[in-house]
Parts: structure tokens; C-alpha cells; sequence
């Protein structure tokens, strides 16, 4: 059996710790330092297509889409949403570890079909809550798969994303019939109650990891309407 080469290391700003990048034959994997676990891994995606293909279901129609997809992992909810989304639609990637993209942009980008590559993407190096705390009716979509969901944090910081006022920054970025998707590695009662406190109406899916098996992952997706 092949084992895992270490391909490379990214920073996570503000002493977040180290990302690991590392491949297997044609299989890839991030994971955090001092962890054997993945936080990706290039075979077991479902749950992230179908976060992207869930979010962008109401902008199939539209010509003038615009989508805020925070976190780019390795690209497969975005080309989810891409596939989605007609080609005047722009996209706004935000990604805090500016190794992420490096590494989507080379050895991982032919994993999602290199949607980096795609004239309708622009990703900028920035914690996407600080995009949301700025924008008012602006985005038709707002994506989240950032950590490992609202109560499985490895960033204390990322709490502040999920948590009333988040959700009620997030309510005002998005234009009226706006949706807002999230996804966790587990279930949260608690957050889908936050989410409904924030004004949204909340739809909950269990998806699998990977085509039908693997561990079952929860997407909300939170209208405004």
C-alpha cells in the first residue's frame, strides 16, 4: 500500500496552527497538524457538492447571480456552485490561508476540474466575515463550510461566524430571497433554532461523505423569504 507523502505546509494566520497537505497514488488529503485525521480529502466530497449544488438552486434562472463561498478547501463546493450558476453569475471566494489557494491553483485544482480557472471566480485572501459584516443586499448565496461547522470549531475566532449576530450580519448581506447554506461535519440543534432566531427559514439535509456511504454530514440551507 501507498503511504502518505508530505507535499506541503500552509500557515494559519493569527497562530491558527499548520495546514498539511499530503498525497496517497491520486488521493490527496489536508489535515491539521498533530491530527491523523482529514479535514478533506479528495475521495469523500458529496457532502461538499451538494452544499454548493443546494446553495445555487435559486440562481439557476438568474443572469445576474452573485455567490460568496467562504472557505475554498479543495475547490469541490465551488465548482458545485459553479455548476449551478449561468456565466454572466460572479463568484467571490473567500479564503483565509493564502496556501489553500496556491495549492488549488497547482497539485490539487485537476481534483475539482480547476474551477479557480473559471472567468466568473475571483478569490481574495480574507476571513469571510469580514465580507459579510460589509455587504447589505449583495449576495444571492452566501456558502459556508468553514471548520468543521458551527459546533465543531478547532478556531475559537470562528464563533463569532456562527453565532447570533453572524447569522443576523449574514441576514443582511443577503438580497431578499437570499439563501444562506452551511455545512457540518455534525448535527447542531442549536444552531438550526439560531438560525430560525435570525429570521431565516431552515431546511435540513443529512448527506453522505461519499456517493450513498461514509459518515453522514448536515447542510442548512436558511432562506430569507
Amino acid at each position: 500500500m501507498n503511504r502518505w507523502e508530505l507535499l506541503d505546509t500552509a500557515d494559519i494566520p493569527r497562530g491558527g496552527g499548520e495546514l498539511r497537505l499530503l498525497r496517497r497514488g491520486d488521493e490527496f488529503s489536508i489535515r491539521l497538524s498533530g491530527s491523523q485525521g482529514d479535514l478533506m480529502n479528495s475521495r469523500t466530497h458529496g457532502s461538499e457538492d451538494a452544499l454548493g449544488s443546494l446553495a445555487c438552486a435559486r440562481c439557476r434562472s438568474s443572469d445576474s447571480a452573485k455567490v460568496l463561498v467562504g472557505g475554498l478547501g479543495m475547490g469541490f463546493t465551488l465548482a458545485a456552485a459553479l455548476g449551478s450558476l449561468r456565466e454572466a453569475a460572479r463568484v467571490v471566494v473567500a479564503e483565509l490561508v493564502p496556501g489553500v489557494e496556491k495549492w488549488n491553483r497547482d497539485v490539487l485544482g485537476m481534483c475539482a476540474g480547476n474551477p479557480l480557472s473559471d472567468s466568473r471566480v475571483e478569490v481574495t485572501i480574507s476571513d469571510v466575515g469580514e465580507l459579510i459584516n460589509r455587504a447589505a443586499d449583495e449576495y444571492d448565496a452566501i456558502i459556508l463550510d468553514v471548520d468543521n461547522g458551527p459546533e465543531g470549531l478547532t478556531h475559537p475566532e470562528n464563533d463569532d461566524l456562527y453565532s447570533l449576530v453572524g447569522l443576523a450580519a449574514a441576514y443582511h448581506a443577503l438580497r431578499k430571497t437570499g439563501v444562506l447554506a452551511v455545512w457540518s461535519a455534525t448535527p447542531a440543534p442549536r444552531f438550526a433554532a439560531l438560525l430560525k432566531k435570525a429570521g431565516f427559514k431552515v431546511e435540513e439535509h443529512r448527506v453522505r461523505a461519499h456517493q450513498g456511504k461514509g459518515s453522514r454530514h448536515v447542510i442548512w440551507v436558511a432562506s430569507r423569504d
